[in-house]
């Protein structure tokens, strides 16, 4: 489901040091090699070609073959496997249908399907391959005048209010990109719109960026992206099981009465037929920062333009999931588990999204079984899962989890999650305690185009890119820190948009998402037809190198945490972190208040009627509410709580971890197990009680990206000021429960 621009991926790719002490770094370094020596990228290249040959799309019978095939894999590698089977909801396009009826250019019908590319043979295998739709719109059919929105974001509602534009009664037309996919359809509705197109303008998203497949790897004309727009915002998981397993014999919420599910037609296009219809628009020309790349003069629409069509009839019946769930039985630690996971289910083809970490998880495997074949027992229990349906809205994994959720609180240590995979820089994310640990296994893999390990790949690309573009903030950070080797670069905070969500962000287990990103180029065949084993093999990942680096550093991922005599975090991380998101929004809130008088000053004044061209339409911004200080008193003496107890911790552990004995060392995994979960509160944060992370969650308005201390930092953005107080003191609470778990960890150490 990923998806990651080239400079993006940098700035978030994350975690490399200077070498750590030999004795710290790898807990059997004999085992590792070995483990390197079985991982074969032309056998994991194979392996894409074949699940990567029919369409994967839930419900496909080539889907069904590779549940089957990597259950069949598992169990000849020695894994205790099985497939669970979930009915999810998830609706098929039966009829779609776009046309520009009125207007310049009319008559004209949108072509909903992807031709053929030369050359990719795979594109020719278009039988069970499905049209151009999004999950989870609502049907309907739909004629009313097109408006065009930008990307369809907060802040484009309010410029087209400043030039009296309303979406009300009409259908939308948003370019991909400055936010993810679903709340384009989402705010449309909210704003009375009875109808949504989303498109890929070639400014974002095809040939102003690169060559176009198949010359090159960005999108063609024709292409599109599939994708869901149910509101993820809110719960991920079937729309009809809200927080609980979507088994047999679960009740169900109807479609109309699921709040996730969309209530207005919509429909996704390529940038060939997305330009006839913003032709045919008329009023205002657009600002500048709504125009794209496309040969025309971009206009808003809403006066008396082009006129379009829109009509979506799908089949809403239940469909199969088909989870892989493979074991590997701890030998002193049953029940203590290390859990691994990547989903195998496409849009189409779905080679670099998502079978490329697919194959990479696929050869870990292979590898690990062997190993125990050899003679080789890990101390915890190893559990590998290939989810099914996580493109709809990360189905399979969310209704497994929700379905096993009291054993997995009671016996998960982690969960380790890849997706997408490509050529480039390593990118991590995830539960902060575990940064150190992730950046002792980066020095010990090579990069397969340097030579060098990927920490010190990774390194060099943020120097670079902090002295290059000093200009960006971000970039500027992270230089500096790149630049000294005795720091440890920061792993991202997580947001969604991957099998993640549920086990960090509703059951409070320790996370880590990683993959390569930032060089081989698949985001102009995302979500496409054109997500092809050939252009995957050209374009993304020649010669499944990275698919090669990947395996080797989720597997000591997963080994080192399986075997480890002692915890592997570092809470002092997580400690500092947390101190650097308060200062974010102590400054952000300084912010809103300066932004709300100077608003209020300018208003007062006229000047926005004074500076706005005369000539134009307009109209003044709307006033902000007044934005009172809050009081951070509570979070701030949780956060100096927070800092001394993982100092405790950290101090102690070094210096006594060595000679704990058996007894203190099962003490000390029991005391820390469920020290994730601290971190959640039942109440769950507003609007949506199923994110019960008081410290990482997806944005109301960001979808896939982070917001870190959610429920304080959107309260102050959306200036909800009661729920901004409410939250600090919920978060500090959370932060005062997670020291307290700390402080009796500490106690275990010191011989309590």
């Amino acid at each position: 489901m990923e998806s990651r621009s080239r400079l993006a991926a940098l700035f978030a790719a994350t975690a490399l040091v200077a070498l750590a002490p030999a004795a710290a770094r790898s807990a059997d370094a004999a085992l590792e090699a070995k483990f390197d020596g079985m991982i074969d990228n032309a056998e994991m290249g194979g392996w894409l070609k074949t699940m990567a040959a029919e369409p994967n799309h839930v419900g496909s019978a080539h889907n069904k073959l590779n549940a089957e095939m990597t259950l069949s894999q598992f169990r000849s590698w020695g894994w205790d496997a099985k497939i669970e089977t979930f009915m999810v909801l998830y609706p098929t396009p039966k009829t779609v249908a776009l046309e520009l009826v009125s207007g310049p250019g009319a008559p004209f019908r949108a072509t909903l399907t992807e031709a053929p590319v030369p050359g990719d043979e795979t594109s020719t295998r278009i039988r069970d391959e499905l049209p151009a739709y999004v999950a989870f719109q609502g049907d309907g059919d739909v004629t009313a005048p097109l408006v065009y929105v930008n990307y369809g974001m907060p802040a484009d509602y309010d410029a087209l209010e400043r030039l009296g534009v309303s979406v009300k009664g009409k259908i939308v037309i948003a370019r991909y990109g400055g936010g993810w996919r679903g709340l384009k359809p989402k705010l449309a509705q909210e704003h009375g719109a009875v109808g949504a197109i989303i498109y890929s303008d070639p400014r974002d998203d095809g040939y102003a960026t690169d060559d176009v497949y198949p010359k090159g790897p960005a999108r063609p004309p024709q292409g599109f992206q599939r994708g869901s727009v149910a509101d993820m915002t809110l719960f991920p998981g079937d729309p009809s099981t809200p927080g609980y397993g979507s088994t047999k014999d679960a009740r169900r919420l109807t479609r109309e009465e699921s709040p996730a599910v969309l209530k207005i037609p919509v429909l996704p296009i390529g940038y060939g037929d997305a330009e006839v219809l913003l032709r045919s628009l008329d009023g205002p020309v657009a600002p500048a920062s709504f125009r794209g790349a496309l040969p025309i003069t971009y206009h808003v629409g809403g006066a008396a333009g082009g006129q379009v069509h829109i009509k979506v009839d799908s089949d809403w019946s239940l469909k199969p999931a088909y989870n892989v769930v493979a074991t590997l039985k701890g030998r002193e630690r049953p029940d203590e588990w290390i859990m691994r996971g990547n989903h195998r289910d496409g849009w189409v083809f779905g080679a670099t999204d998502p079978l490329a970490g697919h194959v990479a998880m696929m050869g870990e495997a292979k590898a690990l079984g062997a190993l125990v074949k050899a003679g080789w027992k890990p101390r915890r229990t190893i559990v590998y899962t290939s989810w099914d349906a996580e493109e709809p809205m990360l189905l399979g994994s969310t209704e497994w989890a929700e379905t096993h959720a009291a054993e997995l609180k009671r016996k998960g240590l982690v969960y380790i999650n890849s997706d997408t995979n490509g050529r480039g820089f390593l990118g991590v994310g995830g539960s902060h305690s575990l940064q150190h640990f992730v950046n002792e296994v980066a020095a010990d893999v090579k990069d397969p185009q340097t030579g060098v390990s990927v920490r010190d790949r990774l390194r060099a690309g943020l120097a670079v890119a902090g002295v290059e573009q000093a200009g960006n903030p971000r970039a500027a950070a992270l230089g500096k820190i790149a630049a000294d080797p005795a720091k440890d670069l920061p792993i991202e905070a997580l947001g969604s948009g991957s099998d993640y969500s549920a086990f960090l962000q509703n059951l409070g287990l320790a996370t880590l998402n990683l993959g390569f990103y930032g060089e081989g180029e698949s985001g102009g065949v995302y979500h496409s037809a054109y997500d092809t084993y050939e252009h995957h093999s050209r374009f993304v990942d020649p010669g499944h190198a990275y698919a090669g680096a990947l395996a080797k550093v989720t597997g000591r991922l997963v080994m080192r945490m399986a075997d480890a005599e002692t915890p592997v975090q570092r809470y002092g991380d997580f400690a500092d972190t947390v101190a650097g998101y308060l200062d974010e929004v102590k400054k952000l809130a300084d912010a809103k208040r300066d932004e709300a008088t100077a608003r209020a000053r300018l208003l007062a004044a006229g000047a926005y009627k004074l500076a706005d061209d005369p000539t134009l339409p307009r109209g003044d911004p709307a006033p902000l509410a007044p934005s009172p200080r809050l009081d951070f008193a509570p979070l701030d003496g949780a956060v100096a709580k927070l800092k001394a107890s993982a100092a405790a911790f950290d101090t102690a552990l070094a210096a006594r971890g060595a000679s704990l004995t058996p007894a203190q060392r099962k003490k000390l995994d029991a005391a820390l197990l469920g020290q994730e979960q601290r971190l959640l509160r039942d109440k769950g944060l507003p609007f949506r009680p199923w994110y019960k992370n008081m410290i990482y969650a997806p944005g109301r308005f960001t979808g896939y990206g982070a917001k870190t201390l959610p429920g304080v930092r959107e309260a102050i953005e959306e200036r909800r000021f009661d729920d901004a107080t409410a939250y600090v003191a919920l978060t500090a609470e959370a932060l005062n429960d997670y020291s307290a778990g700390l402080d009796a960890a500490t106690a275990v150490v010191n011989g309590g």
